[in-house]
């Protein structure tokens, strides 16, 4: 496939990036700062701003899906925002660019911990990510709103992070998936894998889903 992927130089976005290359795709990286990404033949930078929707349609128009690892500064609240709006614009530009497919990589604090209540408005939520989480969450809203795009959103476990590749790990949709010990954990390269793995052999269009060991 001809993969866009805005964010591919990030810590999430890299290793989506990795992955496809690893797989066969081409991918277009679309980054703030295409200099610093990965060096591979088959990926081309490209410098492109996600809340111009416009540009945006120019950049992925002819691609077969479009990948979003969107991420905001954490330490600048007046980012968080951007969220709801990068996902308005990436709305606009695939259905302005015929691109039927995007995959976004979501949060954890939209998480269900139990019927009706979301791991973000829980007591036991970090409060330095909590505003941030919830501006995230929003974004799902906008993706749950939009059918005519085949689109998926894809939390990750509570806990990313660096760490072996395994392959091994299990789904879930609302729900954190835990392992034995009450954990909820993945690392990047993994989350990596089961993203590639949704993007090749769809099982949730137009629905979220999670992973954990």
């Amino acid at each position: 496939m001809k993969i866009a992927i805005i964010g591919a130089g990030g810590k999430i976005g890299s290793r989506i990036s990795a992955e496809a290359i690893s797989r066969g795709h081409f991918v277009t990286g679309i980054s703030r700062h295409p200099e610093t990404g990965i060096k591979n033949e088959n990926i081309k930078w490209v410098k492109a701003d996600a809340l111009n929707s416009e540009s945006l349609a120019s950049v992925i128009q002819g691609h077969d899906a479009l990948i979003s690892a969107f991420g905001i500064d954490w330490s600048r609240p007046e980012t968080y925002p951007l969220f709801v709006d990068v996902s308005r614009s990436e709305i606009a530009a695939a259905k302005k660019a015929g691109v039927r497919r995007i995959i976004v990589v979501g949060g954890a604090g939209s998480l269900e911990i139990a019927p009706g209540i979301q791991l973000v408005d829980t007591p036991q939520f970090p409060e330095e990510w909590r505003a941030g989480a919830n501006e995230q969450r929003k974004s799902l809203d906008v993706f749950r709103s939009e059918n005519e795009l085949d689109w998926t959103f894809f939390s990750p476990a509570i806990i990313i992070e660096p760490g072996p590749r395994t392959g091994r790990f299990r789904l879930g949709k609302d729900n954190p998936v835990f392992d034995e010990k009450g954990k909820s954990q993945i690392s990047y390269d993994d989350y990596a894998i089961a993203l590639i793995d949704e993007l090749e052999k769809p099982q949730f269009i137009r629905q979220r889903f999670t992973i954990g060991y």
